[in-house]
């Protein structure tokens, strides 16, 4: 089995000049606001209150690093966690927002360390325009050295018939649930796997 042995906060970076060196490869999550990004490492790294949800949606503007270490049989692999800045429902002047999306583009399409995104979607409100823009402009974008993975957040509190109307939509996605832990080791195995190339078995 795989698992998230260590993980630790390193630092947050309003600009690009603040950004950490590249070095291993990276996970970027990025998501709207109010998806349950936090809330989602949290649950994938088994660490309450590792990554901080502000009280005010769309407030956090910083992009925060996370060393993490995965454990697959005797082996370590090391990696980072990249929790992109929410976006949507930012409550400030068009200008700072213009500055806020300017960095965080800059950072997606330069940062060579990025081997995984991981779009997190809301489950119950699935064909929101703003994601349908995101993965697009992700696709547009992607390398071929980078993989896009797609997770659907609070699927408990999703009933069965959605459930399945959603995998009807979505014939292979992934719904997660971070306080019931719903399919957070099916997301920690395919993480892996996209990351290093390992079989899982």
């Amino acid at each position: 089995m795989i698992i998230i042995k260590e993980a630790n906060f390193i630092k947050s970076a309003e600009k690009m000049d603040q950004v950490l060196d590249e070095g291993v490869s990276e996970v970027a999550f990025i998501g709207r606001s109010n998806v349950g990004k936090s809330s989602i490492i949290n649950a994938l790294t088994k660490r309450n209150g590792l990554a901080k949800s502000s009280s005010t949606p769309g407030k956090t503007r910083l992009i925060n690093f996370f060393d993490i270490k995965f454990k697959k049989d005797e082996e370590d692999f090391s990696a980072r966690l990249v929790d992109l800045p929410g976006f949507g429902y930012a409550r400030v002047s068009k200008s700072m927002k213009h500055e806020w999306q300017k960095t965080l583009t800059k950072f997606i399409k330069e940062r060579e360390s990025i081997k995984l995104f991981i779009h997190l979607v809301d489950s119950r409100h699935p064909e929101l325009d703003i994601d349908k823009e995101v993965s697009a402009y992700l696709h547009e974008i992607c390398r071929e050295d980078q993989k896009i993975l797609v997770l659907f957040t609070k699927a408990d509190k999703l009933k069965q018939k959605d459930v399945s109307a959603l995998k009807k939509i979505y014939p292979n996605c992934l719904t997660v649930s971070s306080s019931k832990g719903k399919g957070i080791q099916k997301a920690t195995d395919e993480i892996f796997y996209a990351l290093f190339g390992v079989d899982i078995d």
